[in-house]
This record gives C-alpha cells, structure tokens and sequence, in this order.
C-alpha cells in the first residue's frame, strides 16, 4: 500500500508514512469483516482545492473509507491513492486518524490559522459506525468549541445525537451548522443503495432531536436518483418527511458519479436494474453530472413542494446561537479497544 505517499487529494502533501499505520480487524458482530488502519496523521485541516464546487475552503476527514457502503459515494475514488480498491475496500478498509483530536488542536491554536470555516462529513461520514468506537467527534467538537472556530457537519449517522450537549455548547459561542443526508424515504431503495446507514427514519429522528434542542438543521435531500427516486410522488413524500421532522431547510442535489464510484454505482445498477443501463448511460454521457435541465427540473419540483411545506433551501453560513451557554462538557478519556455497541 502506498501509505508513504497517502494524500487527500492527488495534490497536497503526504499525511503520515507507513511506519505510523497500525493494523487491527476486530471479530465483532458490528465490526465483522472490516478492518481499521490506525494512523498517526501529520496533518487535519485540509484545504478544498480551488477547482473544488465545494462552498469551504477547509475541511476535517478523521476517516477514510466508510461503512455506510453507499454504492453511489463520491469519495470512493480517494481509496485508490492508498492502492485500495474504490469498491469493497472502500466499505470494509477504513483508515483511522487517531491522533485528530489533538491535532486539530494544535493547528486551531498556530498563530498562522485565521479561524475560518470548518467542514465535516464532507468527504466521508464522521459519525459512521467506527466513530462508535473510537470517539474522536467528541475531542474534535470539544477543540473547536474552544476556540469558537465555525463548522459544519454533514452526516447520515445517528450517532451524532451522543454529542448534543457538545454541539450546544460550541453554537452558543461560534456559528454551528448541522445538516443530515435524506435523498429519499423509500425503504426498499435504501436497503439496498444505503446498505449500512440508518435508514432515512431514523436520520428524520436526528433532525427532529436536533431541532427541539434548540439546534437548527436542515436536510441535504441527496442523492435524488434518477428514475429510482425522482418520481413526483418520491419526492413529495420525502419533502412532507423533511418538514414533519422540523428540517429548518431542504436543499436537493442530484445523483452525481465521479470515477470510482461510477463504476461501482453502475455495476450494482445492473445487477438491481438492468433496464435502466442504458438510461444512465445516456443521462450520464456528458459526464459526472446529470445535464443541467434535469438538475434545474428536480431543484425546482423540490423548492416549490419545500414551499407548500413550508421549508426553503438552506441559506449559507446560516446557523443559530444558543443561550445561555452550558457548561462544558468534558471529553471523556477512552481506551483504545473499547467497543461501543450502535
């Protein structure tokens, strides 16, 4: 594996070298075929690449690989820079940097950092099943927290609910925004192009938590997928499903297949719909991305129901403040084999 050479992306510097990675598989039932690759990165906050459509400029990775096994995830391509397969290996190989904590510490408080944005979940899942286990979402809230440095999340997990006393604390001092990704609520899609996450019910829970606790979230309803799940009646039983849930926004994208997972995404196409091979194809001939008419078709079925329901589109930056401020929480100490049952 070229651990050596580990990057972020195929320009920035390398992040730790081979004589930093532990190996360890555990014969559990939520672990069970997966193996972790415990690091010690040189390296936390990374920059977007300017080429980058992302609206941030820095982000936050504690993993990489994710057993969500979402066939369709973008970031599939990046386990092919470690010599890793963008298919089962990026489902059951998950590298673990387990020194992020205290390092983003240390880089919050370099004179050189600025205090800007901070982006989470925008690569893989923070809060995906390994986080379970070792708990480093809590140090990482806990030092930007501190720091009232501004930051997002975006996940699918539940297990984001475990720090919502953190997150309290963090939007009384700094801007906080929390989004959850529900692209549909069609339980037969899910099972099997979402295969480990929670299903999109219990992730409505999340914002439905978040939101009575004072929390502001809003729903990143991605991907909606061609001919699966941009039916009329689809999408407006998952806007009706956003809004009950008391999502303050709803913001759609469209399924989009960089390489990597275009392969993947395409195989597994064929195996549950073959009929639509061909569709995808022509859909797709063009590129990653669905043709803008298609996109600008699905935003706008999805602002107009968001409307009637009484929810927009999120607004950028928007996040909301608590007060009074809590006490803080503090960032328990765990072993490094402890296991917590999700």
């Amino acid at each position: 594996m070229r651990w050596d050479n580990l990057t972020e992306g195929p320009t920035d510097a390398a992040l730790f070298g081979a004589e930093t990675v532990t190996t360890r598989t555990f014969d559990t039932p939520e672990f069970r075929g997966v193996t972790f690759h415990e690091i010690r990165a040189r390296s936390i906050v990374n920059r977007v690449p300017g080429a980058s459509r992302m609206p941030f400029e820095w982000t936050v990775n504690p993993y990489r690989g994710c057993t969500h096994a979402c066939v369709y995830c973008f970031a599939r391509k990046t386990h092919s820079y470690l010599d890793l397969d963008t298919g089962l290996d990026f489902d059951s190989q998950i590298v673990v940097k387990i020194n992020a904590p205290e390092l983003l510490r240390r880089q919050l408080a370099a004179r050189r950092w600025s205090g800007d944005h901070i982006a989470m979940g925008t690569n893989v899942d923070c809060y995906q099943r390994a986080e379970g286990r070792y708990r480093l979402m809590p140090g990482i809230i806990a030092a930007l927290r501190d720091h009232a440095n501004p930051f997002s999340i975006l996940t699918k997990g539940t297990l984001i609910l475990r720090d919502l006393d953190l997150l309290r604390e963090a939007a009384a001092v700094t801007e906080v925004g929390i989004s959850v990704s529900v692209g549909f609520t069609d339980q037969a899609l899910w099972r099997t192009v979402e295969p480990g996450t929670p299903s999109p019910q219990r992730r409505l829970d999340v914002v439905r938590t978040l939101s009575e606790h004072g929390i502001d979230c809003g729903v990143l309803m991605a991907p909606v997928i061609p001919f699966l799940g941009d039916s009329p009646a689809a999408l407006r039983a998952t806007v009706r499903a956003i809004a009950e849930a008391g999502a303050g926004s709803v913001t759609p994208l469209v399924l989009h297949l960089r390489p990597g997972a275009r392969e993947w995404f395409m195989a597994w196409l064929a195996e549950h719909h073959p009929h639509l091979v061909r569709r995808y194809e022509r859909l797709y001939a063009d590129g990653a991305y669905a043709p803008t008419w298609y996109q600008r078709r699905i935003t706008g079925q999805v602002h107009e129901l968001a409307e009637e329901f009484g929810i927009g589109p999120a607004a950028r930056g928007a996040a909301r403040r608590i007060s009074p401020a809590p006490e803080p929480t503090p960032v328990p100490e765990v072993a490094p084999t402890q296991l917590t049952l999700l």
